[in-house]
Parts: structure tokens; sequence; C-alpha cells
């Protein structure tokens, strides 16, 4: 990560967790501050994020996706591709950007990843 693009990342992860002081259920406050702990390196805090996310909203699709990114990003495989599968079914349908996403390398890799998930998509792939 560059230099600039760090000290950005450490700012705006200050910012939305000061905001979130003051009001902890802010989805885009949220979604912004797992998508900057993510970016930082710091996936387990983006994981703690999102899962508070799919607690918020438990029909976005979307935000299913996050977690699944992050769960494969923490090495659980397992639940990532149960998440993914969710996401889908709740209206997630990114099939291109889901099979070249660096967040999924480890749950691409996954023969269930084929066998699972691109069924899902048969329509569009």
């Amino acid at each position: 990560m560059h230099p600039k693009t760090k000290k950005k990342t450490v700012v705006e992860i200050d910012f939305y967790e000061s905001l979130l002081k003051r009001l902890p259920a802010d989805v885009d406050a949220l979604k912004l501050l797992a998508e900057a702990y993510t970016a930082s390196g710091r996936v387990r805090d983006g994981l703690e994020v999102d899962f508070k996310l799919r607690s918020l909203c438990p029909s976005d699709g979307y935000v299913h996706y996050n977690l699944a990114c992050s769960l494969s990003l923490c090495g659980q495989v397992e639940e990532a591709l149960t998440t993914l599968k969710e996401a889908v079914k709740l209206g997630y349908g990114d099939w291109k950007w889901m099979i070249k996403d660096p967040d999924l390398q480890m749950v691409r890799g996954d023969p269930r990843f084929e066998i699972e998930i691109r069924p899902l998509f048969a329509k569009t792939v």
C-alpha cells in the first residue's frame, strides 16, 4: 500500500469509528469502515463489521457478498461459500466480478465453488 493511501485509510478509519460512536447502526458508515479496515489489512476488524452489517441488513445480497469476501480473506472457506450462496440467493449477481475478485481467491480455489456457486449463474455464464 502506498504511504499516502495508508495515511488516508487511517484517517478514514478514525473518522468512521468516531462517527459510529454516536450512530452505531449507521449502515453507510459501517460499510465504509469495513472497506477501510480491509484496505488497511485489518481483515479481522472488517469481518466483525461485516457480521454486524449482516445482522442489520439480513436481506441485502451485497452485504452478504462482502461478508463472504471477509470470511475468505480470514481463511474461513466453508462459511464463505455458504455466505456467498446466500448473497446470490438474495440478489447479488455480478458473476464477472466474483470470478476475479481477489478477496475470493481462497474460495475460488475450493472445488465447491465450481460445484455450488457457478450453477447459480447458469443463465449468465
